[in-house]
């Protein structure tokens, strides 16, 4: 996932947004992890975390919780090697309880392209399972799929 380095342009800067969704909708935390520094710092919510292994913990915690997870990013800007972008996923807890998560990401890369820096600011709207717009199987969403924007979202 980390094959895109530095400096970026509109096409790569996209291309590792959608890198970066296809990651996380694998549910992976190992996978996931991998495509940040050894020494990556995050916060995310209130949550502060360094390093892979924090990721990985922190990842299948979320995973552990947030079931049904399926993820939509759209890049919001770019830089050399900065990268905004806006983003919303859907779950449900353990009651059944839906929620569509709404957020921005910033993210900062090293010279091989391995995120070093990621700030995120997330919103849980609870929904009713009959406002879900995405219902792609668990896993890639397809090529197919509408983005963000297409949704109105």
């Amino acid at each position: 996932m980390s094959s895109l380095a530095p400096p970026f342009t509109l096409q790569t800067a996209t291309q590792k947004v959608r890198m970066a969704e296809n990651g996380w909708n694998s549910r992976d935390p190992e996978r996931v992890s991998l495509v940040y520094t050894p020494d990556s710092r995050w916060r995310n919510r209130a949550e502060f975390i360094t390093g892979r292994a924090e990721i990985v913990a922190f990842l299948s915690r979320k995973w552990a919780k947030e079931l049904d997870y399926r993820l939509i990013k759209e890049i919001w800007a770019h830089s050399d090697d900065r990268i905004a972008v806006r983003f919303a996923y859907e779950w449900h807890d353990d009651s059944g309880n839906w929620f569509r998560s709404y957020g921005n990401e910033n993210w900062e890369f090293d010279a091989q392209g391995l995120m070093q820096r990621r700030y995120a600011c997330i919103n849980d709207l609870p929904i009713k399972a009959v406002d879900r717009k995405f219902h792609w199987p668990l896993g890639r969403r397809p090529d197919d799929h509408p983005g963000l924007t297409d949704l109105g979202l």
